[in-house]
């Protein structure tokens, strides 16, 4: 149970960020953008260590590696109004 929780949380989050740039509403380089990838690829690549989900684990793993650069850019942008 807990694994599914975390695995439908980590989608969402995932989704949330996804929808958002497709609207306009974020650009890639914003911080909350990243946040939310990095937290929703971290919940499902966990999920996939649980399962021995070997593409999954890479990844959601590698997902996550590639938000954290923007979050310590200085470039990083703030949500758009």
């Amino acid at each position: 149970m807990l694994y599914q929780l975390m695995s439908i949380s980590g989608a969402i989050l995932v989704l949330i960020a996804f929808a958002a740039l497709q609207m306009g509403k974020m650009d890639r380089r914003d911080r909350w953008f990243n946040i939310l990838n990095f937290v929703g690829s971290v919940l499902l690549g966990l999920t996939a260590v649980h399962d021995r989900r070997w593409g999954f684990i890479g990844l959601e793993f590698i997902w996550a590696a590639f938000c954290i650069p923007p979050l310590f850019s200085k470039k990083g942008s703030t949500v758009k109004s």
